[in-house]
């Protein structure tokens, strides 16, 4: 399946930023998320939605004063999510040489994945890895 062929995404996991311009320009530098849609003025993202090549994505917005808004109530670096990537070894030195904080380093997982996990400067955790979940049952 090519890029161009995968599904659209039906579940989006989602982050609230203190600063989600710069967010956005650090997942797409360390990580290699694609920008796809950021709307919102000045400082303030009301809605992003950043896409991962192979399929799925994030969404993503600013924090701001909204009463009312269950949203508010998701704190900036909250966020923890996995990723799958066939080139682990890759992603972590590009990650690593944009900055992103290595919580662990590329190993092998006693279930036969290989991973590693780094943490945004939100305070998000982001693991990246080889495993793509077990298969679902039929």
């Amino acid at each position: 399946m090519t890029d161009s062929e995968a599904p659209a995404p039906q579940v989006w996991p989602t982050l609230k930023a203190n600063d989600a311009r710069a967010l956005i320009r650090f997942l797409v530098e360390a990580f290699g998320f694609e920008e796809t849609v950021v709307h919102g003025e000045g400082d303030t993202v009301d809605h992003a939605e950043l896409s991962w090549p192979p399929g799925g994505g994030v969404m993503l917005g600013s924090v701001r004063d909204d009463p009312g808004n269950p949203w508010n109530d998701l704190a900036p670096g909250s966020f923890g999510g996995y990723v799958v990537t066939d080139d682990v070894d890759g992603l972590y030195a590009r990650a690593a040489a944009a900055g992103a904080e290595i919580l662990r380093k590329p190993a092998d997982t006693g279930y036969g994945a290989r991973d590693f996990t780094a943490r945004d400067p939100e305070g998000n955790l982001w693991s990246f890895g080889t495993y793509r979940g077990a298969p679902r049952r039929g």
